[in-house]
């Protein structure tokens, strides 16, 4: 397998091409944001902010899962801006219980509350058993993520969604590296044109191949229309603020909160995402981390030897063994 000579992408990535000098075609057609793109959405940001500040019961939605960036984005949004909180986790039934600590921790030291949704888990592994073992979803879709956090980020994305529509909170806030999206996206207002997209892509999916029991935690399509003066606005912080993972941690553990030890070396909350990577990387040839980490690895935030570790280190053979057990599937 060969790799990008810039970031980590390997030749099995969907679309990719390389030049004489081994560069790939997304690191040509994709560069990363310059200080003063940053320093424009940051100011785009902290006017939002103001816009938005005291205009709901609370001023953000976080979709909050305990893990290190949702967890330094809670705090960011708390302690620099002093914002109201709404901490909404999705418990799919594999979070880790140092994760749960942490998540009870962490809401109380920002002063959020705190809202824990859990469905029935034989329903989840009803979705993550069919995620991990047929193609419901376009490969377009899984480049940046594997199938089975494809339909986890989905139902958290339309559960938060639900709530800021119903309660009319302006800002729906998400702890995404800024290898993860583009800059371009961490400041965008929702509407129903999207939410079209994601029915069709996320939603229809599981719905056609796990039943109606999965349909509550989505959007109908009636949403669409009854909610028609107010949509809030998505923010990703982390895409335009300055990213450093080892101040990252020192900030977070200084507040109490412990790195889980059962857990992969790309999540610190989730002990399902050891098998969903490994299936991913059999299925499809590449990590599902590769493009978040390609990301991060272009705006100088880690070193490319680094990034090159994450996307090549097999999966502890254990951790994927337990998530394969629970599902009930045969590696």
């Amino acid at each position: 397998m060969n790799f990008c000579s810039r970031c980590v992408l390997p030749d099995t990535f969907p679309g990719i091409s390389f030049d004489e000098k081994g560069v790939c075609n997304y690191c040509r057609n994709n560069p990363a944001p310059d200080k003063e793109t940053r320093k424009l959405y940051l100011d785009r940001f902290n006017e939002l902010v103001e816009e938005s500040r005291g205009k709901g019961p609370f001023d953000v939605i976080m979709a909050y899962s305990g893990g290190k960036d949702s967890t330094y984005t809670m705090l960011m949004l708390k302690q620099r801006y002093n914002l109201s909180i709404l901490a909404v986790t999705f418990d799919n039934g594999f979070i880790s219980e140092q994760a749960k600590r942490n998540i009870d921790r962490m809401t109380t030291e920002v002063g959020a509350a705190r809202l824990i949704l859990a469905p029935p888990f034989e329903l989840m592994k009803r979705v993550f058993r069919l995620s991990a073992t047929k193609d419901i979803y376009s490969i377009k879709a899984l480049d940046r993520a594997s199938s089975i956090c494809t339909s986890c980020i989905g139902i958290i994305k339309s559960i938060v969604l639900k709530a800021a529509l119903n309660m009319k909170i302006p800002l729906v806030a998400f702890g995404w590296s800024p290898g993860q999206a583009p800059i371009t996206s961490a400041i965008m207002r929702t509407n129903p044109r999207l939410q079209v997209i994601t029915h069709k892509t996320i939603r229809d999916p599981l719905i056609k191949n796990v039943g109606d029991e999965i349909r509550p935690y989505f959007l109908t399509d009636d949403d669409l229309t009854v909610h028609k003066s107010f949509w809030p606005t998505n923010i990703h912080p982390l895409a335009f603020t300055e990213y450093n993972e080892e101040e990252i941690y020192k900030t977070i553990k200084g507040l109490g909160w412990v790195k889980p030890e059962d857990t992969d070396p790309n999540s610190t909350n989730c002990l399902l995402n050891a098998l969903a990577n490994y299936i991913h990387r059999k299925r499809f040839g590449f990590h599902p981390y590769a493009w978040e980490i390609a990301g991060i690895v272009r705006m100088g935030y880690m070193e490319r030897d680094e990034g090159m570790k994450k996307v090549t280190k097999e999966e502890d053979m254990k951790m994927v063994k337990y998530a394969a057990d629970l599902l009930g599937i045969t590696l």
